[in-house]
């Protein structure tokens, strides 16, 4: 049996997902999870084979969780169930190897070969996701620009970028606004927000 760990924030659509994979011969839930903050410790008590994440509880809190898996449950495996997925999350996603990528509106029957693909050590990727990626624009941005814009989104302040990468503050200053030029972005957050959609950043 494959044990399978579920992670949706909806609890309507957990008991959905979990009836779809109970119908499945080779399949077992062993555990649920409503969000993020105990998925780890019920995987580290369930011990299953995949853990099943809903992305649109977040993107950030699936590829944290997904890290977090391989670290202390390496032979765990992660696939991830997106709704409206952009390129950088998948290209982030693919970064962090996780094993299976499946559309939120992909036919039913996908979701449980994704499981038994994950399950036996080989990478799913819903097809229509990967088009997603291919499809996407190459980043505009330097090596230079890319960097200040990912310290920026980090938090860090103008003058901490500058003394982080021996700069001067106008530098920074430059390479930011060069970044608001390229992206077409009306100010820093939103140059972050299509950068990061973008999967540049």
């Amino acid at each position: 049996m494959i044990r399978v760990l579920l992670v949706e924030e909806s609890g309507l659509v957990r008991g959905a997902l979990a009836a779809l994979l109970a119908r499945e011969e080779d399949i077992e839930v062993v555990a649920s999870s409503p969000g993020h903050e105990q998925t780890v410790a019920r995987a580290l008590s369930h011990r299953p084979d995949v853990v099943v994440i809903d992305v649109d509880g977040g993107e950030d809190g699936a590829l944290g969780t997904s890290r977090e898996l391989a670290v202390r449950l390496p032979e765990c495996r992660t696939l991830l169930v997106a709704g409206s997925a952009t390129a950088g999350f998948l290209r982030r996603a693919l970064a962090l190897r996780v094993m299976g990528l499946i559309g939120r509106n992909s036919p039913s029957d996908l979701l449980a070969l994704g499981v038994r693909k994950v399950a036996a050590g080989e990478r799913f990727i819903d097809p229509e996701l990967a088009l997603l990626a291919l499809s996407s624009e190459e980043s505009p941005l330097t090596a230079r620009e890319s960097e200040v814009l990912r310290l920026t989104a980090e938090g860090m302040s103008t003058r901490e970028i500058a003394e982080r990468l021996a700069l001067s503050v106008g530098t920074v200053r430059n390479h930011l606004n060069a970044v608001s030029r390229k992206t077409d972005a009306r100010n820093r957050i939103d140059a972050i927000r299509i950068a990061r959609e973008a999967g540049w950043l």
